[in-house]
């Protein structure tokens, strides 16, 4: 990671979204309208399985982290798939569509089986399409523009991650607090994502074209140092940043009422869709260490703000931090990634991170639920901001050892 001489000035951050490619907007409206749908269900989901069908808090911790760590197990096939076909938008579309078919699963619901059914083909279709939508920014983008161009995506998911609250507090109102009618809306956008992807999005010729025999656990020996320390630094980072349901739960725990919760993700997102972008941008510019470093103390703020939060204005507070932490590190790992991983093996790299990443996510949001159920929403907070000082020290004696480390 080098710092250049100086910061990014404001005129060259404006710019440069203005020369990225079309194909790199039609992912980022795709994501847009995929995120309202996903996040009206999901700001509503946790209040949901609580309180309508009785499940405890560690329920809730089991099946979010199960449920992000079978779209990471899914990442690692539909990635290495994608490398091997020479081909992308296919299997993105595909990913997209099933989401959308998992949709409707949510407000016909009877039980939290039904409930753990539903988040795992709504997982399973963003394994699928995750790795190779991460691949295709990074065909798609020129090199000096990546982060850039991950920023903008993100900016965009985030903007959906915003609406979609939103909508699911009108529908809340509108509806008199009924869940499943709100949900129902979730429908629509997730079945326009579809269409945006398939008319709009145009992946570039691959050289060679033909299909190529790589789908083999020796693929992982071609990948350098550098990608594994990212893998490395992406786990620890999740490690540290259990499931978003937990935020809503707390929410709802300081006496917010029932049809007003989603708040908490209009909040978060309003602070990561605001960061997302200039993020990205300056990643292609000034040092990644300083970012990430600075991620993590946002990290440890908001979850010590949650941690004490006796009120709905410090818990929004304290999302709007944990939004602000994922505006500066999300983007800027997904170019980490693209930059030390071979071009010819991008879907894999990206499927294997979201592998590991995954998998401290589902570790991170058992113990954040067990926490909760054995001591407490504070517990589970000061847990988080413990697990991401650990991060942030190791972060700084890794990259101490090094004028120039591996990642930048």
């Amino acid at each position: 990671m080098q710092t250049s001489p100086s910061p990014p000035s404001t005129s060259a951050v404006s710019g440069t979204w203005r020369a990225l490619p079309g194909g790199i907007w039609a992912l980022g409206f795709g994501s847009l309208f995929m995120d309202i749908s996903s996040e009206l269900i999901h700001s509503l989901l946790p209040v949901f399985m609580v309180t309508t069908l009785g499940a405890s808090m560690i329920t809730v911790g089991v099946l979010e982290g199960a449920a992000e760590a079978t779209a990471a197990v899914v990442k690692v096939f539909s990635g290495a798939l994608s490398d091997y076909l020479g081909k992308r938008k296919f299997l993105l579309v595909s990913g997209y569509a099933l989401g959308a078919l998992a949709k409707p699963i949510f407000p016909l619901a009877t039980s939290i089986g039904w409930v753990f059914a539903a988040r795992v083909v709504d997982r399973i279709g963003k394994g699928i399409r995750g790795a190779p939508r991460d691949a295709l920014v990074a065909d798609l983008a020129p090199k000096h523009v990546r982060g850039a161009a991950y920023g903008l995506r993100q900016a965009l998911d985030s903007v959906g991650a915003l609406i979609g609250p939103l909508l699911a507090i009108v529908l809340m109102i509108g509806f008199a607090g009924n869940i499943r009618t709100a949900m129902w809306f979730a429908v629509v956008p997730a079945c326009i994502t579809v269409v945006v992807l398939s008319m709009f999005v145009r992946e570039p010729a691959r050289g060679g074209g033909a299909a190529r025999a790589r789908l083999t656990a020796a693929d992982a020996k071609r990948l350098p140092f550098r990608y594994w320390l990212v893998v490395l630094m992406g786990a620890v980072f999740t490690l540290a940043r259990f499931s978003e349901a937990f935020l809503i739960l707390r929410a709802r725990d300081v006496g917010l009422a029932l049809g007003y919760v989603p708040i908490v993700m209009v909040v978060m997102n309003v602070a990561y869709a605001g960061g997302a972008y200039p993020a990205g941008a300056a990643a292609d510019r000034v040092s990644k260490r300083t970012l990430l470093l600075l991620g993590l103390m946002l990290l440890i703020l908001a979850d010590l703000v949650l941690a004490f939060a006796a009120s709905t204005l410090m818990v929004l507070a304290g999302a709007a931090l944990w939004g602000l932490h994922m505006a500066l590190t999300q983007g800027l790992l997904s170019k980490l990634v693209a930059d030390t991983t071979p071009a010819e093996l991008l879907g894999t790299g990206f499927g294997v991170f979201n592998l590991v990443s995954g998998g401290a996510l589902l570790l991170a949001s058992v113990i954040a639920g067990s926490l909760w159920s054995a001591f407490g929403a504070s517990a589970t907070f000061l847990a988080g901001a413990g697990f991401s000082a650990v991060a942030a020290i190791g972060l700084l004696a890794a990259t101490g050892r090094r004028k120039q480390p591996s990642t930048g």
